[in-house]
């Protein structure tokens, strides 16, 4: 079985309070990929850049054994840029410059080597185009995985609607899950939300960690506790890919099996934040991430029989 990846591959230039960097390898689909590699042995990638993306980044997806046979390079073209200055508390940023280039008119290929996938991971795009790319595979995804933000809720909100209809799981944030349902609390805001579309989804809470509903089942998980968090970038894409990428590689899509992808999604979202760009994400081991995974067990476990209270 595979998994295919669909987002923004894409120049960053991020400063914070810890330095900046020039243009680097970014974008949600760099991300989602990179993180579920680390899992998922079969992962494709659909994206599109420009003729100014350097070999040496393909290499490096490559080098993840990712399959970027999805990335169309338009000769003509420059690769979308995003530039973001964070603030001293980091839960703040400005966005200083957005250029979409060769992003402004994706029109996604699947591959035919793409088309039996079992999973399928929308990254945040236009959700058109995410749709293309559903209605793009012949067969449909046996679990379709959606991301999105508040931009397109005010932008285009019919075609959100219709688009998070047709998956099985929606991944927003607390603030993004009250616009979407008009729901201030996250309860009835995914009851809501789950009555119109998905089975399943995951509200993420930033470093207050996040929420899974389903088969009116709810779980919660913390953010692990880090001394440092450099650069918050990609971090909600990272926790996406890795719980596609460990979803996918289980093949079981029992909601105790979710609550595991969760964990997995906050533990690979914690290297991210400690590094500029996807410099966390490059040269994991598997041990560093068993490391983590075990924090996580001992950060939640606890002995309390509700009988003797």
């Amino acid at each position: 079985m595979s998994l295919t990846v669909v987002g923004t591959v894409a120049f960053d230039a991020i400063e914070t309070p810890f330095g900046k960097t020039d243009k680097i390898i970014g974008g949600a689909g760099t991300y989602i990929a990179l993180a579920a590699s680390y899992f998922q042995k079969n992962t494709n990638l659909i994206s599109v850049v420009g003729n100014d993306f350097p070999e040496t980044y393909l290499k490096l997806l490559k080098n993840h054994n990712i399959d970027i046979e999805g990335i169309q390079i338009k000769k003509d073209e420059k690769t979308f840029f995003w530039s973001g200055k964070y603030h001293d508390n980091m839960n703040k940023r400005d966005t200083l410059v957005t250029e979409l280039n060769s992003l402004a008119n994706f029109d996604p290929v699947v591959p035919d080597s793409y088309q039996n996938s079992k999973y399928l991971m929308l990254g945040n795009l236009t959700p058109s185009v995410q749709q293309k790319v559903i209605d793009r595979m012949d067969k449909r995804p046996e679990f379709i995985m959606m991301d999105t933000m508040n931009f397109w809720m005010d932008k285009t909100p019919d075609d959100l609607k219709k688009t998070v209809s047709n998956v099985d799981l929606l991944c927003i944030n607390d603030e993004e899950a009250q616009q979407f349902s008009g729901e201030n609390s996250l309860l009835s805001a995914a009851e809501k939300i789950i009555a119109d579309g998905p089975k399943y989804l995951i509200i993420k809470k930033g470093k207050h960690g996040a929420l899974l509903f389903g088969e009116n089942k709810i779980f919660s998980a913390p953010a692990l506790p880090l001394k440092t968090v450099f650069d918050p970038t990609g971090a909600g894409d990272t926790f996406a890919g890795g719980f596609i990428g460990y979803l996918s590689d289980t093949d079981d899509l029992s909601f105790e099996n979710m609550k595991n992808a969760l964990i997995i999604g906050s533990v690979m979202a914690s290297f991210t934040i400690e590094k500029f760009g996807t410099e966390g994400l490059q040269q994991l081991s598997k041990s560093e991430i068993g490391k983590r995974v075990k924090q996580f067990i001992d950060l939640t476990r606890f002995n309390l029989d509700p009988e003797k209270i």
